[in-house]
């Protein structure tokens, strides 16, 4: 399996775990355009006034998992949260958080960004 199909795999695995969680996925694989220094956001959703930009990685542990996001890509990923929230303007609370999956395990970290 290649690591695109890994992926694809380990985020509808997580959208399935933030709706056991009572969340609502909104959108996957959100990007604001080609060419436009921003990342693709892996999920957004929502729980009552509380929206969550989530970040997937597939590591073989959670530690690599922990450390799968550079500083560079992080600030691509504000800068197109911002741009989500802007877009549809948004007025409750917001976060960033990241869903890290490996063969035996599921670890949520919120407000990861």
């Amino acid at each position: 399996m290649t690591s695109y199909y890994a992926g694809l795999i380990s985020e509808t695995v997580a959208c399935i775990y933030l709706r056991l969680h009572g969340f609502r996925i909104l959108r996957r694989r959100y990007t604001t355009g080609h060419h436009t220094g921003r990342a693709e956001i892996d999920i957004i959703a929502r729980r009552k006034n509380l929206l969550v930009f989530i970040e997937v990685k597939y590591r073989p542990n959670i530690a690599t998992g922990l450390n799968a996001i550079p500083p560079s890509q992080a600030m691509r990923l504000r800068r197109a949260a911002e741009t989500y929230i802007t877009q549809t303007h948004w007025m409750n609370d917001a976060r960033f958080d990241m869903i890290v999956i490996t063969p035996c395990t599921i670890k949520w970290i919120r407000g990861a960004i």
